[in-house]
């Protein structure tokens, strides 16, 4: 898949899912502080020996977290307060470190990798994809989750819908959201291009399920289960979430906490932890609240998401 590289489809308008690969953005701007030179792998931190972040860190009692508001990962609510998936994940851990407070820093999401290259934050806590791209850039921890797409179709799902081999082979006309790597997936799937639309967010879609005007709706499972909790669209229904596949192959993708390079120390610190978590299960129970069920815990590891 091309597009899941970071490049746009010529044609079409339409690119690939920000989560995924809005990190072209992300690592040309880090370009220009200096921190990557074409492909190349460059530490910027300074730091030496797994750095000295975690020491600093429990020092000064508190972590600076760069967040982008995308329910259910992380975002603000409506009472100032921090909230998601991704930040509960993380206060957990650094807890557990010895550093007891958080500080957000919200940015927009193409502006993670760069705030976190210049120091304007210690970690990114978004739910950010890993991929190749990122990885020149930033080190991860293991993903917390992996991620799964789902349809919302009518209420019942009357088209039985599970795939994107489904909507292709009954000519359905499909949406998704705009940038959304749903798009490529379905058109790989043999979807017709002039059977898919796109809307600017998966409210636009359910209004657009319940008018008639599409058979469903293609995104993430965790946004899909955030849109249905509003409870404004009783006739749309959700399908159970499943791995995309391209050419018989399942595109898995994973999403985990960002660190600068060479800040080893903290990020191996921040594994371990993660790692007790998913043994425990407690990993689950804290995620369960924010829609993630056991269907997006994950085996998956940084390193084999960063050679992809």
């Amino acid at each position: 898949m091309a597009p899941r590289q970071g490049n746009t489809s010529a044609g079409t308008g339409h690119r690939p899912r920000r989560r995924s690969l809005l990190a072209g953005l992300a690592v040309g701007a880090a370009g220009a502080l200096g921190a990557t030179a074409g492909c190349a792998r460059v530490d910027v931190t300074g730091a030496r020996d797994g750095g000295r972040l975690l020491d600093e860190l429990r020092e000064r009692g508190t972590v600076r977290m760069g967040i982008a508001s995308e329910p259910p990962y992380a975002s603000i609510d409506d009472q100032g307060q921090l909230t998601g998936e991704a930040p509960a994940v993380a206060g957990t851990i650094f807890r557990r470190l010895g550093v007891r407070d958080f500080e957000p820093v919200p940015v927009e999401f193409g502006a993670l990798v760069p705030g976190l290259l210049s120091f304007q934050f210690d970690v990114v806590v978004a739910g950010m994809f890993i991929n190749r791209t990122r990885c020149q850039a930033v080190l991860f921890s293991d993903p917390d989750y992996e991620s799964k797409d789902a349809f919302l179709v009518p209420k019942g799902n009357p088209h039985r819908v599970t795939s994107y081999q489904d909507v292709a082979d009954q000519g359905l006309r499909m949406a998704t959201g705009v940038g959304y790597a749903e798009y490529d997936f379905a058109v790989a799937n043999g979807v017709r291009e002039s059977r898919i639309q796109t809307y600017g967010d998966q409210i636009a879609g359910m209004e657009a399920l319940e008018a008639g005007r599409i058979d469903c709706f293609a995104g993430t499972a965790v946004t899909m289960i955030e849109a249905l909790r509003t409870g404004k669209h009783p006739k749309v229904g959700m399908t159970e979430p499943f791995t995309p596949e391209v050419n018989g192959k399942p595109q898995r993708d994973g999403g985990g906490y960002g660190f600068r390079l060479g800040e080893t120390a903290l990020r191996d610190a921040f594994n371990r932890e993660l790692h007790a978590m998913k043994r425990s299960g407690e990993l689950l129970r804290i995620a369960k609240p924010f829609g993630f069920t056991e269907d997006f815990m994950t085996d998956l590891t940084a390193k084999e998401l960063c050679a992809r």
